[in-house]
């Protein structure tokens, strides 16, 4: 059975990094933007980062510039946008692609595990969230307009 922890990406700063590294932990997968409507769930998500670090839990930042050329910079500006727009200290992982012939493959299993509104699998929009258990298991994904503080609750039932 393939789980997150079966695969591998890029991480910001051009390093493959196995997510085999995060067993134990609950994860929040997220695509994300820097010119989005909702970059601002940059602070929400940061929160929940601070707020469950310490308890086994991380928030996994994947930019992606599938939708509206909302995150048109390379990953050094990526980064520096995310630093000092957001403190973000969660990881950040280099540019992918989250539909079409060139998805990563994490994004092709993340969809076929959990579909989104009406059974469609394509992500809709930046910002799509997915919940992933200590085993690597996806338990549940949110749309775009859900917001960091409202999947708080959840992180903390997979934490108890």
């Amino acid at each position: 059975m393939t789980t997150a922890h079966d695969f591998s990406a890029r991480d910001i700063d051009g390093n493959e990094q196995a997510l085999s590294q995060y067993k134990g932990k609950a994860l929040l997968i997220v695509n994300v933007a820097s010119k989005c409507g909702f970059t601002k769930q940059y602070s929400g998500l940061e929160a929940l980062q601070k707020q469950f670090h310490g308890k086994g839990f991380a928030v996994l930042g994947f930019p992606c510039d599938q939708f509206g050329h909302q995150e048109p910079g390379n990953e050094a500006e990526i980064k520096n946008f995310c630093t000092l727009t957001y403190d973000v200290t969660f990881p950040m992982f280099a540019k992918i692609n989250v539909n079409g012939s060139g998805t990563h493959p994490l994004y092709e299993w993340l969809k076929k595990e959990k579909t989104g509104l009406l059974g469609i699998g394509a992500i809709k929009w930046n910002f799509t969230k997915f919940l992933v258990d200590r085993d690597g298991n996806v338990v549940k994904r949110y749309a775009p307009s859900d917001e960091p503080e409202a999947i708080g609750k959840d992180i903390a039932k997979l934490l108890a």
